[in-house]
């Protein structure tokens, strides 16, 4: 009886362990068995103001993130299971908080980017859409001074907008 108590057991735990959901914390849902691959396009800045080290940041910023939150191999070739590409399309500051003295107090910076994600495995998933983040910074400094800090913030909050639409499937 003991015998058959313990067997029970152990077949009830194997059984409600293979039940339990299993969540990924990077936010991926991919399906490793279908896709392998991804390839990047270039990012060109089509917008009025051109900041040049922008293009090269953003594409680095999205490639790290594949890399660090997913198992895809990143390659050059066209004919991978996932491709991304598409242009810088804003790059804008527009005045924000007035100060009593009627000039703007606060300045925002957006970047916008719009994207072509490719779904070679399943064109239904395929998407081409604009993304745009900002930082505000304070009218009192030069952009020459903030700008570099200000691009790397937007391109990470850009990076994750569009991983979560694209292969975090949110």
């Amino acid at each position: 009886m003991k015998r058959i108590a313990a067997l029970l057991i152990v077949v009830l735990t194997v059984l409600a362990q293979s039940c339990i959901p299993r969540y990924t914390l990077n936010g991926a849902s991919i399906d490793y068995n279908v896709y392998k691959t991804i390839s990047f396009g270039e990012f060109p800045i089509r917008a009025a103001l051109v900041y040049p080290p922008l293009q090269q940041m953003f594409e680095n910023r999205m490639m790290d993130m594949v890399a660090q939150q997913t198992r895809l191999r990143v390659n050059d070739n066209v004919n991978t299971d996932l491709r991304m590409e598409g242009e810088i399309t804003g790059y804008n500051l527009t005045p924000q908080a007035v100060g009593e003295d009627a000039y703007a107090s606060q300045t925002r910076l957006t970047i916008s980017v719009r994207v072509k994600y490719i779904n070679n495995r399943n064109p239904d998933l395929s998407m081409d859409q604009t993304f745009s983040a900002y930082r505000d910074f304070s009218s009192s400094e030069m952009l020459t001074d903030v700008q570099d800090e200000l691009c790397n913030q937007i391109c990470k909050d850009l990076s994750d907008l569009i991983f979560n639409a694209t292969l975090g499937d949110w």
